[in-house]
C-alpha cells in the first residue's frame, strides 16, 4: 500500500533499498562511465553504497534528517573523489533540510532534493545543461517542489518522471566538467553516468513509497 508519510524507520528501509540498487546497478553505472570517463564511477558508488548500508544497519536512526546525512557520510569516507564529493554533499545537505521533521512527506521531498542540489552546484559549480548529475538532480528538485500539495507517492512518482527525463536530455549535451570535457561532440548520444545514478537513487524511493 502507498505510503502517505515515512517514519525515520521506514526512510532508513528506503535509503537501504536506495543503496542495494546502486549496488546492483554497478556495471551498468561503469559502462555508462566508460563511454565518457575513466569507468570508475560504478565502482565508486557500490564502495559508497556498501559503506552506506553498513552505516545504516549497525543501529537505529535518530531522525529521518539523520537517516540521510549518514549516507553521505559513509559515502564522502569512503568513496574519495569527484562522486564521493559529489553524493556524499547531495545526502548531506539534503538531510539538514530535514532538521525539524519528523516524518518525511511531499514537502520533505522538495526540501530534501533543493538542498541536496544546491549543495552539488555550489561544490562543483555545475548547472543544467553541463552534462552533470545536475542535470537529473534539477528537474527533479523542481518538478517536486511543484507539487508539494500532491501525496508523498504523487510526488516522488513525478520528481522520478522529471529526473529520467533530465537523463535523456543528458545525452544531447557537450560535457563541460570531467574527462569527458575533452571528448567533444564525440560525448553526444551518451548519457551523464552521475545523472544515471540519480535516478536508480529516486526510483528507489519511487518504489519504496508506491510499494
Amino acid at each position: 500500500m502507498p505510503k502517505s508519510s515515512l517514519t525515520k524507520d521506514e526512510v532508513k528501509a528506503m535509503l537501504l533499498l536506495a543503496c542495494e540498487r546502486i549496488i546492483a546497478a554497478e556495471p551498468e553505472l561503469s559502462e555508462a562511465d566508460r563511454n565518457l570517463g575513466d569507468g570508475d564511477h560504478g565502482l565508486g558508488m557500490e564502495r559508497g553504497m556498501r559503506a552506506a548500508t553498513e552505516k545504516l544497519e549497525s543501529g537505529d536512526v535518530e531522525s529521518v534528517e539523520k537517516a540521510f546525512s549518514s549516507v553521505g557520510m559513509a559515502m564522502m569516507s569512503s568513496m574519495g573523489g569527484a562522486s564521493g564529493a559529489i553524493f556524499g554533499t547531495f545526502f548531506r545537505n539534503g538531510g539538514k533540510a530535514l532538521k525539524e521533521m519528523e516524518t518525511f512527506d511531499s514537502a520533505a521531498l522538495a526540501a530534501f532534493l533543493q538542498a541536496g542540489v544546491d549543495g552539488v552546484k555550489q561544490r562543483g559549480g555545475a548547472s543544467v545543461g553541463d552534462k552533470t548529475v545536475v542535470d537529473a538532480m534539477q528537474p527533479a528538485a523542481d518538478k517536486a517542489a511543484e507539487v508539494t500539495g500532491q501525496s508523498l507517492p504523487e510526488a516522488v512518482v513525478a520528481a522520478h518522471e522529471a529526473a529520467l527525463a533530465g537523463l535523456e536530455a543528458s545525452k544531447s549535451m557537450i560535457a563541460k566538467f570531467g574527462r569527458a570535457k575533452t571528448l567533444g561532440e564525440a560525448c553526444i548520444g551518451f548519457p551523464d553516468a552521475g545523472a544515471l545514478s540519480v535516478t536508480i537513487i529516486i526510483g528507489a524511493m519511487k518504489d519504496y513509497i508506491t510499494a
